[in-house]
């Protein structure tokens, strides 16, 4: 199997967004092209059409690679609890939660063979693997029991190419301080320069020092592009999903938990022309919105406590009636009656912990067991049913609500009465019928117009020809198509 592996000299450089481009442009060149990235660390995850648990950025890759998700492009997935405990998933299905001195010392040698494993399944259906790294392959401190970063590279055989983010400055140290302190520099073949602003005619002796100091390629210098509608996955990318700084008539505050999961089910939103997106971490920052989101949690009842002690709870029942409360996933659980959870299967233990109260009568329990599945359903909205499709994935079970939300085959679920929504379905806004069935009685009510549909286009196809047209592409080939 051919292959790359996309390393950054930090997290946050676009590693992500780099691997989704080379899926797309080497699915457009008919290679059968699949993504991997041995351990992820995220809790905005993705779920398989087998409902199987892996990180969002190698479903978007697969997307980007017009193929089918499989737990075999992450084996290994870390979704914090804390600052000291991950629960691991391993090949899609939920194991233990471990600390990170456990994890390094007792999982190492399984998490090789996991790796190994899944290479081989992937070779055995591509041609051609296109692989990301995770944060600084120059952790000299964690570089010798690592399972993502150059020891991948190894075990696949592949040359790597480091990508550097200009915007943070000091790309010149990130570089040269990388090649330096990393193990097997000589595997890497080329440089990247990512989410470069102005003029690229004045960083032409800055690729001159680079190629000159460390004898490599820089094989190009890829432009900012904020808006290029493809998901981000983890925290770091929350800053990205949020409106631009013109005033739009629909305010939308959504809560950012301190262990926010899954944020990206509101990107969909920043869609609609007439929608602002805005982020609260604290109940002064909540104002008077149209909407409110109650977004997905990692931890429900950490984050539950965190809002109850800025005094949330009273503040909901006290916004205007003509304020929309949506809880998703978590957040729909922190809107019910109790929640039970002795033995802190979500985070923290809680016998008996009170909800918000704003749905009626709904216990959500916590067991050591996790629902994750695809779902298509029809959502029950005023102006009618409206096709809906996404998945499920929570550890905690939440009794029938008096007013469901959502028709799944005769199953029902969620909840929708006077002005309070909740769901645990993620991708809930994906649709635009959807979108526009949810904003409807906002729109009616401020005397907006619906705004005109928008034709569809393919923001993998937009973005693989961002990137390819200011890389090298015919040196990127190449790499792929000689040994390392």
């Amino acid at each position: 199997m051919k292959g790359i592996m996309i390393q950054g000299t930090s997290s946050d450089v676009g590693k992500s967004m780099i691997c989704t481009a080379l899926c797309r442009i080497l699915s457009d060149e008919g290679k059968q092209v699949a993504p991997f990235k041995s351990q992820n660390m995220s809790n905005n995850s993705y779920v398989t059409v087998l409902g199987e648990e892996i990180g969002r950025a190698q479903g978007v890759q697969a997307e980007a690679a017009r193929t089918v998700a499989t737990v075999n492009m992450n084996p290994i997935l870390l979704k914090p609890e804390s600052d000291m405990r991950s629960q691991v998933i391993l090949f899609g299905k939920k194991r233990q939660a471990m600390d990170g001195m456990a994890y390094r010392t007792d999982f190492y040698e399984e998490g090789l063979t996991a790796i190994d494993r899944a290479l081989q399944a992937l070779g055995q259906t591509y041609s051609h693997i296109v692989i990301e790294g995770a944060g600084s392959p120059a952790e000299v401190n964690l570089n010798d029991r690592e399972l993502v970063n150059m020891s991948v590279a190894e075990r696949a055989d592949v040359s790597v190419i480091l990508v550097a983010d200009i915007e943070r400055g000091g790309v010149f140290a990130s570089i040269v301080g990388t090649l330096a302190l990393m193990p097997n520099p000589e595997r890497v073949k080329g440089l990247l320069i990512n989410k470069f602003r102005g003029d690229i005619r004045l960083f032409e002796d800055g690729v001159a020092f680079l190629e000159s100091y460390t004898g490599i390629p820089v094989l190009g210098v890829i432009p900012y592009s904020p808006d290029h509608g493809i998901e981000q996955e983890d925290s770091l990318g929350v800053s990205s999903v949020r409106s631009s700084s013109e005033s739009r008539p629909i305010d939308l505050a959504v809560l950012h938990h301190p262990y926010l999961s899954n944020f990206t089910d509101l990107e969909p939103l920043l869609q609609e022309p007439d929608v602002a997106v805005r982020w609260v971490r604290t109940t002064r920052e909540i104002g008077k919105p149209d909407v409110l989101v109650l977004p997905g949690t990692k931890s429900t009842i950490a984050d539950l406590r965190h809002w109850k002690q800025q005094g949330l709870a009273a503040m909901l029942k006290d916004l205007s009636p003509d304020t929309l409360i949506i809880g998703l996933c978590g957040g729909f659980q922190m809107m019910g009656a109790s929640l039970k959870d002795p033995e802190g299967f979500d985070g923290l233990p809680a016998a008996d912990e009170a909800g918000f109260g704003l749905i009626p009568g709904m216990e959500t329990r916590f067991s050591a067991d996790k629902y994750v599945k695809r779902r298509s359903g029809k959502a029950l909205f005023p102006t009618g049913l409206v096709d809906v499709e996404g998945y499920e994935i929570h550890t905690g079970v939440s009794s029938k609500t008096e007013a469901p939300f959502i028709i799944y085959d005769g199953a029902a679920e969620g909840y929708w009465r006077e002005g309070i929504i909740g769901t645990h379905l993620h991708g809930l806004f994906d649709r635009p019928d959807c979108r526009r069935a949810f904003l409807a009685p906002i729109r009616k009510r401020k005397g907006l117009s619906e705004p005109p549909a928008v034709d569809p286009v393919d923001r993998y196809d937009l973005w693989a020809e961002h990137v390819k047209s200011h890389i090298d592409w015919q040196a990127v080939s190449q790499m792929m198509e000689e040994e390392s």
